[in-house]
């Protein structure tokens, strides 16, 4: 947790820029993973945790901007709960240390939204996204679950966005002792792999570290010889020499913020020629682009710089052909790079998805690209100070995406279709950082983490 002046700041800029009414921010609750007992690893909203900070399910949080009010809703723990936990922190000493004074049974949010409902005040919320909320906020404004998300405040979501967007130093500080974490186990997963292991092996190396030294992952591990499939979950592939393995994975820190790395790994103790020819073009597409990253550059051109600088290396491979500009312009590219280059990161690993990507990664003047691959891009909008982003391009030879687009013959002027037989069970390379905009430029954040073919092959070896 951060002090009660960063939350008392953060509150007030936000009542400030959304206007008037009431702000309500729900808390998360226990999720169930087969009962209601034997709950999921409990996560709390990220929204919440940035206004309100609090750790602690079945709690939600009122600003009443007309009336200068700022409380927590939630129940104290009872004698039965103690049982069970143990003596915990009262819900009343963990608001007073984020600076807020009045907290009251959770039932009582229940009157206060319903008369503010009916004293036609504006209610603000954010777009729910677990349904436990959903039917908790039909209940609170009398709108229709399937309403809610068009029903979100605009005005809240903007603001929202407008102050999460860029990182203080203080927040720099725990995004880069995530990304320290994710550090420490990538070189693990890189020092581990050998035919013979199973994916999930070396998925549990990295899921041990992340929960040793944090709160456990940022999100799913994506670990495997088949790194052509972008978020392959699947761990059950034994590890055999020749291929590659794609390990994009990354911690939370104990104070939520979330790493993202991606590395990619030959089985063997080094690369073939031909994985070397790949990952080398990967690789100067993500350091040409880090170099590139400054404040008003749109981030959507940085994209299409590693489209370019991709298919200008395939095309000299014998791949692609043709007008290398043309092919990036009308998206031929995508065959083989069919994600966007990056997105914000923060407390969520796609920072404020649940908000709308649109809001958080465009602008007025930046708008999302209709083209298959850049379609996918999340963030495109101009790069301000203390926005921190990923930078992760990558090459794929996904072969049912392949063979469609030969049978359509899709894009022959660009792609060299009899070149591409021989690379059905080549995989995947992807090669990602976490990147802070400065006043001036940017900075990589954390430690270095070995990304050379030859600082790979030193640790493999």
């Amino acid at each position: 947790m951060f002090s009660k002046e960063t939350y008392q700041a953060r509150r007030t800029q936000l009542k400030q820029q959304t206007g008037s009414g009431i702000i309500l921010i729900l808390g998360n609750n226990e999720v169930g993973m087969n009962y209601k007992a034997n709950t999921y690893h409990f996560r709390q909203d990220s929204n919440f945790l940035y206004f309100f900070g609090i750790s602690q399910p079945g709690i939600a949080g009122l600003l009443d901007i007309d009336e200068g009010r700022e409380i927590i809703f939630g129940n104290e723990l009872t004698m039965e709960d103690i049982v069970w936990t143990g003596t915990l922190p009262t819900l009343a000493n963990r608001a007073t240390k984020v600076g807020i004074d009045n907290t009251f049974p959770f039932n009582d949010l229940i009157d206060y939204v319903k008369k503010a409902v009916k004293d036609k005040r504006p209610v603000h919320f954010a777009p729910p996204y677990r349904h436990g909320n959903m039917i908790l906020l039909k209940e609170l404004t009398g709108i229709a679950i399937g309403k809610l998300q068009a029903k979100a405040s605009v005005d809240l979501i903007k603001a929202i966005v407008a102050q999460r967007s860029h990182k203080s130093e203080e927040e720099v500080v725990e995004m880069e002792n995530a990304v320290n974490i994710t550090g420490a186990m990538h070189v693990a997963v890189m020092k581990a792999a050998a035919a013979g292991k199973r994916e999930s092996e070396l998925a549990g190396i990295a899921q041990g570290i992340a929960t040793g030294m944090g709160n456990g992952t940022s999100y799913p591990i994506i670990l495997s010889v088949n790194g052509q499939v972008l978020h392959n979950h699947d761990h059950s592939n034994i590890l055999k020499d020749g291929q590659l393995v794609l390990g994009d994975f990354g911690a939370e820190n104990v104070n939520f913020y979330a790493g993202d790395i991606t590395r990619t790994v030959p089985v063997s103790k080094k690369f073939t020629e031909r994985q070397k020819d790949i990952y080398n073009l990967v690789l100067k597409a993500e350091v040409d682009c880090i170099n590139m990253l400054k404040p008003g550059l749109p981030y959507q051109d940085v994209h299409l710089e590693a489209a370019r600088i991709m298919a200008e290396g395939l095309k000299d491979m014998g791949l692609m052909k043709g007008d290398i500009d043309e092919a990036v312009e009308l998206g031929a590219h995508a065959l083989f790079f069919p994600h966007g280059l990056g997105h914000m990161i923060g407390l969520d690993v796609h920072d404020m998805e649940d908000l709308g990507e649109d809001y958080v990664g465009y602008s007025d003047t930046v708008k999302r690209s209709e083209l298959f691959g850049t379609a996918y891009l999340r963030l495109g909008r101009e790069l301000e100070p203390g926005f921190v982003l990923t930078v992760e391009p990558g090459i794929y030879f996904i072969p049912e995406l392949m063979a469609l687009w030969e049978a359509e013959k899709k894009f022959m002027d660009f792609i060299n279709y009899d070149e591409l037989d021989k690379w059905h069970s080549f995989g995947g390379v992807r090669i990602e950082d976490n990147i802070l905009i400065t006043e001036n430029g940017h900075r990589i954040l954390g430690n270095p983490i070995p990304k050379t073919v030859v600082e790979v092959e030193g640790l493999r070896g």
